[in-house]
């Protein structure tokens, strides 16, 4: 296949390549294979193709039934398949080389997703659906410990912490065993499910945080490349919006013409579009400290937020756009809304707060507290906008309020990020072609000389 060394020079073709750690700490020193930053491969972006259709399907099949049982299950189907798509984020990030072998391997996870995202909304329905859907899990899951296991062989850098998580994993998997029998009752598979998304929580921190290295003393341990970690996550992100803006599309729920709908349909983009500039603000700061960069504690924080602000964005924005096509919201739909809306916000504010500032004190108009507060102020008032009658606030007016709301948090932090002094236009210098031998003096230096 394909390949460039971390060097960027062409590199001897192999359909299968030696798997070589990308990064990693040797006595505490961060070693990198390559200085320039790594972006997501072609086929992990293919990969989240599918994820769009899968969030949507659990998304659409909560809206359908709004009840507090449904949004448990949609909680219990929706971190399975997230903690697929992270270990395999994490493999890619560890030691990506797009050979013919992980390129299978992105196949075949694809293949097992598929087989996953068609049964998982059932689960409370039929046994075999269960049954399959758990069956789709563990396979996946096992396939990617096999994978790394394979891969510490090949590169020692990692091998350790490796063998460590694949180990926790495979006990982990065994929580999972209860939910194959009918005998044991759904509510004791609720059970099992929370326990065992738990566990495997609390081994990836165990496993990768700075308290195994430290405790057994390792010369080589783990390391993240960040840029890919951000641009991954980020895609995640995009692919939550984009249920914002397909589902108040597809079908043509806004036609014909101009009318009630298209304006509601006109809103829910707004609001998408305002929580993508939130996200890539960050906490609006000039000089900061990235979650990543900043410390253990951060950035552990900062990447398991990720798992609620996807999950609460996503329902919430589903209702947005099923509401384009509909007069009338029934009392569940309203508040995974505001609940979804709401949460994600307070989860944004918290990402934000992962950032460290390096400002001065004094030079933006607004300080950092001051800027985020208003998320938690506008969170509130999505989360209860659900008591008011349906008859005092049809879904016009619910996609008003909130596209308004979130118009006002862009313009709050935005203007709340400027410099003190800042102008509203800069002006524009070297407009001019520069001739040969002619000096082209900046517009403020031309228009003082003929002072």
């Amino acid at each position: 296949m394909p390949h460039c060394e971390p060097s960027g020079k062409p590199a001897n073709r192999y359909l299968i390549r030696q798997p070589k750690a990308l990064q990693y700490f040797h006595n505490g020193e961060l070693v990198r294979a390559s200085e320039g930053e790594r972006q997501a491969g072609r086929f992990e972006l293919f990969l989240d193709l599918l994820y769009v259709a899968i969030v949507a399907n659990f998304a659409d099949n909560l809206a359908t039934h709004p009840t507090g049982a449904q949004l448990v299950k949609y909680i219990l189907i929706f971190t399975p398949a997230w903690h697929i798509w992270s270990m395999l984020k994490q493999l890619m990030n560890s030691h990506y080389n797009d050979d013919i072998s992980q390129r299978i391997l992105i196949l075949w996870i694809m293949t097992l997703l598929v087989i996953y995202g068609n049964n998982a909304t059932l689960v409370d329905e039929d046994i075999s659906a269960m049954r399959t859907t758990v069956g789709a899990y563990i396979v996946a899951r096992l396939t990617e410990i096999c994978v790394y296991s394979v891969y510490s062989f090949a590169s020692h850098y990692h091998r350790i912490q490796t063998w460590i998580f694949a180990s926790l994993v495979l006990v982990g998997l065994i929580l999972w065993m209860p939910l194959f029998f009918e005998t044991v009752s759904l509510r004791s598979k609720v059970a099992v499910a929370v326990v065992a998304i738990l566990y495997e929580q609390a081994i990836w921190l165990l496993s990768f945080g700075p308290w195994i290295k430290r405790r057994l003393g390792l010369t080589y341990s783990t390391a993240l490349d960040i840029s890919h970690e951000v641009d991954r996550c980020a895609a995640f992100f995009i692919i939550v919006l984009g249920e914002y803006l397909y589902t108040s599309i597809v079908l043509s729920p806004a036609a014909i013409g101009l009318n009630l709908r298209a304006l509601r349909a006109v809103w829910t983009l707004v609001i998408a579009f305002c929580l993508n500039w939130l996200y890539v603000n960050g906490d609006g700061a000039v000089r900061s400290t990235h979650p990543l960069h900043r410390a253990v504690w951060s950035a552990f924080t900062w990447i398991l937020m990720h798992l609620p602000l996807n999950m609460a964005l996503l329902i919430g924005g589903h209702i947005c756009a099923v509401s384009v096509g509909k007069d009338k919201l029934g009392r569940g739909e309203r508040w995974l809304w505001g609940g979804g809306l709401g949460v994600g916000l307070v989860v944004l504010w918290g990402i934000a707060m992962c950032f460290r500032s390096e400002d001065e004190p004094g030079l933006l108009w607004f300080p950092k507290i001051i800027r985020m507060l208003p998320r938690l102020v506008v969170a509130l008032v999505l989360a209860l906008l659900p008591l008011a009658s349906p008859e005092r606030l049809d879904p016009t007016q619910l996609l008003s309020i909130t596209a308004g709301l979130f118009v006002f948090l862009v313009l709050w932090e935005t203007v709340g990020s400027l410099e003190r002094g800042a102008g509203i236009f800069e002006p524009w210098t070297e407009t001019e072609v520069e001739q040969e031998g002619e000096v082209v003096l900046p517009v403020n230096v031309v228009d003082a000389e003929k002072a």
